[in-house]
């Protein structure tokens, strides 16, 4: 079963600005994948999916501070799906209406009445059911791939459990994140500003965060609304661990900073930790296995995205 989150707040929505012949232009390439291409249609159905679906407002401000995402989001997808082809993992029909109808019942749906809205709306479900397909495919390279090469011994157990046994008395918190990668210096000044427009959104109350980090994330818990679970001193990045303290429970923070880009973290929750919250060795064995599997999925779609071949039309 891949659990697959999505809420559509449902509203019409204008494509970006066409010229004299919109048939032509919104079939035009916008980004060619290898041997695949990223239409302008493609892509401006997605800026209408994510607006809607992030509750973020209708404005062209927004529209072009999410157009990178957007283009990286396909990139992402496209690499996910052709990798998929490779190693002849497909998705059928049958498992797509199987997400569809997960998302329709997250939302007290039938799939004919979330369709039926869909439509209403103005959004393309074949939009949609394309996310959908690459996160199943991209689910299946995984287990295929990634999964038989993650081992956790007795001994990372042990240490796992001696180390919460000797963080006893300290803080953890119930974390959840927004991370907007830079993969480059070019996008530093971009990425900063939607980092800070998402955390205005947020904050006020908008945009609920849950589904901001579905649509914007890029870390594995993205799916789940961004959450990391609970999350002790001394765990995450250091500019991240520094920051904990002072964020505050049901607060968000400003954007964080790291190497690998920014962050946005929201403390939900936040306790003691104590022989009463330290998990067994099955939870300790779950949580080490994750981890790894996350961090280990990451590092093998940027290796497939750092070999292919992208060319970006829309920055011509």
């Amino acid at each position: 079963m891949y659990k697959i989150a999505l809420f559509l707040a449902l509203m019409v929505f204008s494509a970006l600005p066409a010229p004299a012949s919109a048939a032509e232009k919104a079939m035009s390439i916008a980004v060619v994948v290898n041997e695949d291409a990223i239409t302008l249609s493609d892509v401006n159905d997605r800026l209408k999916l994510i607006v809607a679906s992030s509750g973020l407002p209708a404005t062209q401000e927004i529209r072009d501070r999410l157009l990178p995402q957007v283009i990286g989001a396909l990139v992402e997808e496209q690499i996910k799906l052709q990798e998929a082809h490779r190693l002849e993992l497909g998705v059928s029909k049958a498992e797509i209406d199987e997400g569809f109808a997960q998302i329709a019942a997250q939302n007290k749906f039938t799939p004919e009445q979330f369709r039926a809205m869909i439509k209403q709306g103005g959004l393309n479900i074949a939009t949609m059911e394309s996310q959908i397909k690459s996160q199943i495919a991209w689910a299946k390279v995984v287990q295929a791939k990634v999964r038989p090469k993650i081992i956790v011994s007795d001994s990372d157990i042990d240490t796992y459990i001696d180390r919460l046994n000797a963080a006893s008395g300290k803080n953890e918190y119930l974390v959840s994140e927004i991370f907007l990668p830079v993969e480059n210096q070019k996008e530093q000044m971009q990425v900063q500003e939607l980092a800070n427009r998402l955390v205005q959104e947020t904050r006020s109350g908008k945009a609920p965060f849950f589904k901001v980090a579905q649509q914007f994330s890029q870390s594995a818990g993205a799916n789940g609304g961004g959450d990391l679970g609970w999350v002790r001193e001394g765990q995450l990045a250091p500019e991240l661990d520094e920051a904990l303290p002072q964020i505050g429970s049901g607060k968000i923070s400003t954007p964080i900073r790291t190497l690998s880009g920014y962050h946005i973290l929201l403390v939900r929750e936040q306790r003691i930790i104590s022989k009463d919250t330290i998990p067994d060795r099955e939870g300790a064995l779950s949580v080490i296995g994750t981890e790894r599997l996350e961090r280990q999925a990451r590092r093998y779609l940027m290796d497939l995205k750092s070999s292919a071949f992208i060319e970006n039309r829309l920055e011509s």
